[in-house]
């Protein structure tokens, strides 16, 4: 029997039974796209009992093949009009069966994606975590992550504010309420519902708090196992986003909404063996390998930049002073720094400071693990902590354009070794999809700016 994550998932022996008794008449098929999303579909419970559990059901192709709007676009090896857009296997991941709670009557099951002929599809973004943490599994090792994803909540229905082109929205709190205690008690009925919700889904719940921007809060869950983190990461946001429209509201994880702080997701992460041996931690003191591994991620920040801010507006977000890093350096609880080291012992974790909220855990979390054993296998040295203000230090800058990491990453024999051609060939590809419906726009700065005065 697959071993549950906790007692609040089910088993596939427990979600039939739901469907038997009648608890359960809806099934979520899904699994997380490019972009981070959830694409699926929602299957009737005794079709998902009679015929999915036994045979599978599949997709298009071209779910890992489009942009964000879900255009057919040129450019990939795996899917286009010339292969004919054919179907993916879903396989699913017994282990990730839960209840919805928010919805009447429904249970979602994540999935891994293979080809018709078993083969699996190594472009999708849980197989390319998945590689990552096989590499960590033959050293011994498991790892631990945890993601701290914020967003910005309004007092308006998605439907209102995409009337409104996006302007002029009201937002749930209008200063900043960083630690409030009344500021989220203002949004407590939207914050409370998604923190329970994802309690029932089995995620283990750490609190909520206001953030700077205005109507900006962030919802905090305990650190897991790496794969457990991510698939949790995209069920919380996704359903954050069902719970708001529920309420009348909505809320946006873009990285950069406004000229105001951005939204953030700082990924926390660890190594231990897989007996439990704390190998970033000896004797009151970091190990040689925790070293290692931070400096093979701080190597390899530009090269895989692209997989931590892989949209446009991703870069926007990187401003001095803002808590978002520009500079890549190390710095011991210094939040000012791409990475900082926080804890001691069991607690001892580097934070990954460079992604936003828009990020996409499994492609962040897999780029620091091939990062990390970059530095283990090469026993790069950790050059000396940052002390101070990292904005003004001299040291090496973060990309400051998606084309500047787009050119890093496609030209990286790094991320070649680490992911395969496949792999980065495709992501390279979306950036490019990215960067040529960007440079077409023309945008709103630019009629302000030049419609009358130029």
């Amino acid at each position: 029997m697959t071993e549950l994550r906790n007692d609040r998932h089910h088993t596939m022996q427990g979600l039939l039974d739901l469907i038997q008794s009648g608890d359960i008449d809806t099934v979520v098929v899904a699994f997380t796209d490019m972009q981070g999303r959830l694409q699926g579909k929602r299957l009737h419970a005794r079709y998902f009992a009679d015929v999915v559990v036994g045979h599978g059901t599949e997709g298009c192709n071209y779910l890992l093949a489009v942009d964000v709007d879900m255009n057919t676009v040129d450019g990939y090896a795996i899917s286009s009009w010339e292969k004919g857009y054919g179907d993916m296997e879903f396989v699913l991941d017994e282990r990730t069966i839960r209840r919805l709670s928010h919805l009447p009557a429904t249970a979602m099951v994540q999935c891994d994606l293979v080809w018709p002929d078993g083969s699996p599809v190594v472009q999708s973004p849980r197989a390319i975590l998945q590689r990552q943490l096989d590499r960590v599994a033959e050293r011994g090792c498991v790892a631990l992550s945890g993601t701290e994803l914020e967003f910005i909540a309004f007092d308006t229905t998605y439907e209102a504010a995409h009337d409104a082109a996006y302007r002029g929205l009201t937002p749930v709190n209008q200063y900043n309420v960083d630690y409030s205690i009344l500021g989220t008690t203002r949004v407590e009925p939207l914050l409370r519902a998604i923190r329970n919700t994802m309690y029932d889904a089995g995620l283990d719940v750490e609190g909520a708090k206001g953030e700077c921007n205005f109507g900006q809060h962030e919802i905090g869950f305990l650190y897991a196992d790496a794969l457990t983190t991510a698939d949790n990461h995209v069920v919380y946001k996704t359903v954050a986003k069902e719970i708001a429209a529920e309420q009348g509201k909505a809320i946006t994880f873009m990285a950069k909404y406004n000229q105001r702080e951005g939204s953030s997701c700082h990924i926390h992460l660890s190594l231990r063996g897989d007996d439990g041996d704390l190998v970033f931690w000896k004797d009151g003191a970091r190990t040689p390998l925790y070293d290692h591994f931070v400096a093979g991620i701080l190597a390899t920040a530009v090269d895989f930049t692209l997989l931590y801010a892989p949209n446009i507006n991703s870069y926007k977000r990187f401003a001095d002073g803002s808590f978002a890093p520009t500079t890549i350096a190390w710095g011991e609880d210094n939040r000012t720094c791409a990475v900082r080291l926080v804890g001691h012992g069991a607690g001892a974790r580097l934070e990954n400071r460079i992604p936003g909220a828009d990020v996409n855990p499994y492609l962040a979390t897999a780029a620091m693990l091939a990062g990390g054993l970059y530095g283990i296998e090469h026993e790069l040295p950790l050059e000396d902590a940052l002390v101070g203000n990292a904005y003004h230090s001299g040291k090496p800058k973060v990309p400051a354009t998606m084309a500047a990491a787009r050119e890093a990453f496609a030209g990286s024999a790094i991320a070649r070794a680490a992911f395969g051609d496949e792999v980065v060939d495709h992501y390279a590809n979306m950036a490019d999809v990215e960067l040529a419906a960007y440079n077409a726009a023309v945008t709103d700065w630019e009629l302000f700016r030049g419609f009358e005065r130029l």
